[in-house]
């Protein structure tokens, strides 16, 4: 086998290419390229899903749009000043970052300009990168801030300029020949234009929302007390989080689509609604940090009340960066080997996973890794 089967190269086109999580990938497969870094947190580095099959991480070739023009190189600079990534290893491989950034595009704005246009642009930029590049495939993974949820997503059935905005890049994507993955909370992948337009390009798509923290450990933690055959009660939830993504999801809308992934996924373990609040808040203070703290109330044997609490502190762009890693290896390998539609056992990856209704994180694994076995044989 091959050490890509994706072919020679393989691009990684960020929409959010200039965001924290996009930098924090980046920058981490460059220390891998140049072997100053190990390979910590890439689950497509482990044994059960064939690295050896897969593009290279050291391999990839990065370029994205972004509606910001702050340059990588100033945001590089706020991830080291908050601890995110090592100011050495950015240091090393500078030289790299300025050829990213030298692929980077305007993005997409609502407003800034028709959609059909719009689309017809951005799908010119990801043709010109691979056709530049010489590359075999390139793998669009929308990593933007969260978007607010489509009340009648059914209804969405063409291109105006009142599609959300992660619907115009998915088409983009899709215009250009090019697999998408939506990493962020969006709406796109349910709305009826855009999987026609998958259906019509033979496209595979990914998403959405990635679980990367809170969520992660719900979905190992929910199952236990169903085999366990334990009452679950209520699980109630804070979520502190600073940065872009706090600022973002102090906009209620925003943040709405964010609880409504959370809620779901813990509803369909337990099978049915479990009570408790949600809470996301803003704390500029904790910049690109987060803090979770859960509060589980459960009955035992005889009806005996019991509680479970836990807190999860962590680098949301340090948890995120190498998932996005993975999900480019991933698809760019069912690219290769001719599968389209939804990836649906890429829902490992994501708290609301497109095509599938599995939320257990054990369930999802073995599912993960059967599809790889099947994908490499």
């Amino acid at each position: 086998m091959t050490r890509d089967p994706a072919g020679s190269r393989t691009g990684v086109w960020f929409v959010g290419a200039r965001g924290s999580v996009a930098t924090t990938a980046v920058i981490g497969a460059l220390g891998i390229r140049h072997r100053l870094v190990p390979t910590t947190g890439l689950v497509t580095e482990l044994a059960e899903l064939d690295p050896v099959g897969l593009p290279d991480v050291a391999g990839l070739v990065f370029g994205g749009h972004d509606v910001s023009s702050r340059s990588l190189a100033k945001k590089t600079e706020a991830l080291v000043s908050g601890g995110v990534v090592p100011g050495r290893l950015v240091d090393a491989v500078s030289s790299d970052l300025g050829e990213v950034e030298a692929a980077l595009r305007p993005g997409y704005a609502a407003g800034g300009e028709a959609v059909p246009a719009a689309i017809a642009r951005l799908a010119a930029d990801i043709r010109s990168f691979r056709e530049r590049h010489r590359l075999a495939r390139v793998v669009v993974i929308e990593v933007a801030s969260t978007q607010a949820p489509v009340e009648a997503p059914d209804d969405v059935r063409s291109v105006d300029d009142a599609l959300p905005i992660g619907a115009v890049y998915a088409l983009a994507a899709f215009a250009a020949g090019a697999p998408f993955v939506s990493f962020t909370p969006s709406p796109c992948l349910r709305l009826p234009v855009v999987l026609e337009a998958a259906g019509r390009t033979g496209l595979p798509y990914a998403g959405s929302d990635g679980k990367t923290g809170e969520t992660l450990l719900k979905s190992a933690l929910a199952p236990m007390f169903a085999v366990r055959a334990l009452e679950l009660r209520s699980w109630a939830s804070v979520n502190l989080l600073g940065g872009g993504d706090g600022a973002t999801l102090a906009d209620p809308e925003a943040a709405r689509s964010k609880t409504e992934t959370k809620r779901s996924g813990l509803d369909a373990m337990a099978g049915r609604a479990v009570p408790g609040p949600m809470h996301i808040d803003q704390v500029e203070d904790l910049g690109e940090w987060k803090t979770a703290w859960d509060h589980v109330r459960f009955d035992g044997f005889l009806g005996t009340r019991m509680t479970l609490q836990f807190t999860w502190q962590g680098c949301d762009s340090a948890l995120a960066a190498p998932l996005v890693l993975d999900l480019a290896r991933l698809t760019a390998a069912a690219h290769a080997a001719g599968r389209s539609g939804a990836l649906v056992e890429l829902g490992f990856f994501f708290k609301d996973p497109v095509g599938s209704t599995e939320h257990r994180l054990a369930e999802q694994w073995r599912d993960l890794v059967a599809w790889r076995r099947g994908l490499a044989s």
